[in-house]
């Protein structure tokens, strides 16, 4: 690499906090509180910490890995090192690419419908709204990384400050409930206590509300000292985001009993109908535009990243590798993804496939968890500043193959999604086995 293809380095550690808790802080929790809820009732709370101790060990391995490799693309190139197999590094980074090709259109198209909702627009003009929104991001994320941080920051700072509102408002309701509550039909199962068999069912649910941590792997060379940057903003963020998480759970079963969030199609909006009547109902449909806005943006960066860093490893076409002279972006890779969605966009009928997308990320970070393991058995393997023991990505692999198979046997699959995720499996094995 030289001069010419290099990155701007312009990410502290307060930044790529930002950037972390902004990918993992997005529009789901807003619907995702009530459904949690019909599962675990006012334990929902518990889940979500449960979720986090599940999440922060792929998260750890995430944060050493970025520690010893700091990369564009640095999945992919994780991969390849660990397994010593460009192919393998190729597979995971298609199957990234694949979920970013598949979730960014669908989020588009989530942010136009809700957008046109507000404005009482026709239905026609969707996908121009969609197309709109996703060139706007384009044309920011070329312009460099230092405009689409603060984008990102501006985004969570909105929708942090809807949850926090939440919490603020209905604070004065804490404590009027039994936050060990379960639904009564819960029954117990291999020997273990019902209230346990309900919070390990919802968080099946609250898990993927911490989706998004492994974004910040895929900007490492864009970090002011990403040895030191990367694990501390991403630990801090997920702490960060799971004190929200936890706080809202609290405040929504203390406000509105869990029957009726489990039936709700906007939990969060009837809890603040009633701690705060005189917030109009349509402050939550603006949070979450930014909300959604702030995923897209995230993703898009990572997948131009991951073309970038590919190119660089030779696994894709050099051109995608290239960087814009003035603004040091990618932007090539930029571009080459916008004309990518286009006709997703235009077909507006990808909803199907969003849950093999979840689907390919839990393979990816299985892989990646026994990745750093093989690292960390190897002799000549340079060390990062941020180790962990090597249980930790055992565990976390563990996590996320049950993960796998819960979402299997519980979801509703196309023949298209059954591809995917049959695809994704056999992934997963052939990259063990030539690790082996």
């Amino acid at each position: 690499m030289n001069e010419n293809t290099k990155l701007h380095q312009h990410i502290g550690p307060t930044q790529m906090a930002f950037y972390a808790a902004g990918s993992m802080l997005g529009a789901g929790i807003y619907g995702l509180i009530g459904t949690a809820a019909g599962v675990s009732g006012n334990a929902i709370w518990l889940s979500f910490l449960v979720a986090l101790v599940a999440a922060a060990l792929t998260g750890l391995s995430y944060a050493s890995l970025g520690s010893r490799h700091p990369k564009a693309g640095g999945t992919a190139y994780i991969v390849e090192r660990a397994f010593q197999s460009p192919r393998a590094g190729f597979v995971v980074g298609l199957m990234l690419l694949a979920s970013a090709l598949i979730g960014i259109p669908t989020l588009s198209l989530l942010f136009a419908r809700t957008f046109t909702d507000m404005m009482a627009w026709p239905d026609s003009v969707i996908p121009a709204v969609a197309l709109g929104l996703l060139l706007t991001l384009a044309l920011i994320i070329f312009r460099g990384i230092r405009e689409s941080v603060w984008l990102n920051t501006l985004c969570f700072v909105v929708e942090a400050g809807g949850l926090l509102l939440i919490i603020a408002t209905g604070i004065s309701f804490w404590g009027s409930v039994d936050y060990f509550e379960i639904p009564p039909a819960t029954e117990s199962t291999l020997g273990l206590d019902p209230l346990i068999i309900a919070v390990m069912g919802s968080t099946i649910l609250t898990f993927f509300a911490f989706i998004g941590f492994e974004d910040t792997l895929n900007i490492a060379e864009e970090c002011r000292d990403p040895q030191r940057t990367l694990p501390r903003g991403l630990v801090a963020a997920m702490v960060a985001v799971a004190l929200i998480y936890v706080c809202v759970a609290i405040t929504a079963v203390s406000v509105v009993p869990w029957e009726k969030l489990a039936d709700s199609k906007s939990p969060l909006t009837d809890v603040i109908r009633i701690t705060a009547p005189a917030i109009p109902p349509a402050l939550f449909s603006t949070i979450a535009l930014f909300s959604i806005t702030n995923t897209i943006l995230v993703n898009f960066v990572t997948a131009s990243r991951l073309l970038y860093g590919m190119a660089h490893q030779k696994l894709l076409p050099q051109f995608l590798g290239e960087v814009h002279i003035g603004r040091r972006t990618p932007h090539i890779a930029v571009f080459t993804l916008l004309l990518l969605f286009i006709p997703a966009i235009t077909l507006g009928n990808i909803a199907q496939l969003a849950a093999a997308s979840v689907l390919l990320l839990l393979t990816v970070f299985t892989i990646m968890n026994i990745a750093l393991v093989v690292l960390q058995k190897r002799k000549d393997e340079p060390h990062g500043k941020f180790e962990i023991h090597p249980a930790i990505p055992i565990l976390g692999g563990v996590v996320c193959i049950v993960l796998i198979i819960a979402r299997v046997v519980t979801g509703e699959w196309t023949a298209p999604a059954l591809a995917i995720v049959f695809a994704a499996f056999i992934a997963i094995i052939s990259i063990i086995k030539k690790g082996g």
